[in-house]
């Protein structure tokens, strides 16, 4: 066995090892119960079984990184079991193509491609879980909180000029928005005769509060606002990134597409809402 196809080797059983470790810990989340816990358990017994068999051909015993691990369970528990199951169902497709090119030289490897195969099509839509349902609530929440509060205070830091005082207006606007846009989802759900109004209409005021509390924060952090006003299209972004990322991978879409057009949305509506409170400080002569 030459060194490069070992390296390869060592690679996917690292990748097994891995698998085990998350797939059990996984199992053993309170969010997941009963028919779940046990698909996951038997997936974690199925990498381990795999790590096994690769171990022969390398001789080297592997495990995976504990601190990795713990990030990974650590972001099931953030962003759901769902989200984490869909990344590893990434793998699965990924390390079917990886055994099915080393196939003709470890015999052993088609039973692990059957396996890795028959992973995948228990991971797909295996897990149901709240938040996932409610998504596009979330979405609503989140992105309406970016678009109207970036542009709320931007315009009206150029009027105002006390970071302190356009942090409170923050505060006021963003909570009294949050109700009214989770009120708004409750009648929309009600009209379409949705299943849970009021669970959709809570996660909905839920992201919208949280957008707003990151939003706000700076302009309590420091005097100057301009450094408060950078620090919250820093922290929108962020905001932005993380959950554009989480929808991609929940669902399956582009993470590119979702994140440029929700940036360009918010900091377009933040610059025109910049120019019309200078023009009304400007025009009307306010001084505070």
């Amino acid at each position: 066995m030459d060194e490069n196809f070992k390296r390869r080797l060592i690679k996917y059983q690292k990748d097994e090892a891995f698998g085990y470790e998350i797939y059990s810990r996984l199992s053993t989340l309170k969010s997941v119960k009963g028919k779940n816990s046990k698909i996951l358990m038997k997936i974690a017994e199925d990498e381990l079984k795999h790590c096994n068999i690769l171990k022969k051909y390398t001789h080297v015993d592997l495990k995976a990184n504990p601190l990795i691990v713990f990030l990974f369970v650590v972001l099931a528990k953030i962003f759901g079991v769902v989200f984490c199951v869909k990344v590893m169902e990434t793998a699965e497709v990924d390390a079917q193509e990886s055994y099915e090119s080393i196939s003709n030289v470890i015999p052993e490897a088609k039973k692990i491609l059957e396996d890795e195969t028959r992973h995948e099509k228990l991971l797909i839509d295996m897990l149901h879980e709240e938040r996932i349902e409610y998504i596009s609530s979330m979405v609503l929440g989140i992105s309406d909180a970016i678009v109207e509060l970036t542009g709320a205070l931007a315009g009206v830091s150029l009027a105002l000029q006390n970071a302190k005082l356009i942090g409170v207006v923050g505060v006021v606007t963003g909570i009294s928005a949050s109700l009214s846009m989770g009120s708004s989802e409750y009648l929309s759900q009600k009209a379409e005769k949705g299943e849970h109004p009021l669970k959709a209409a809570f996660y909905t005021t839920f992201a919208y509060f949280i957008t707003v509390l990151a939003l706000v924060v700076p302009f309590f952090l420091f005097t100057n606002f301009y450094y408060s006003l950078a620090l919250m299209f820093l922290d929108a972004t962020v905001v932005i990134l993380i959950f554009s990322f989480f929808v991609s991978v929940v669902k399956e879409t582009s993470f590119k597409k979702s994140f440029i057009e929700m940036f360009a949305i918010s900091f377009s509506v933040s610059i025109i809402s910049f120019v019309i409170g200078y023009l009304a400080r400007k025009t009307l002569n306010v001084n505070i």
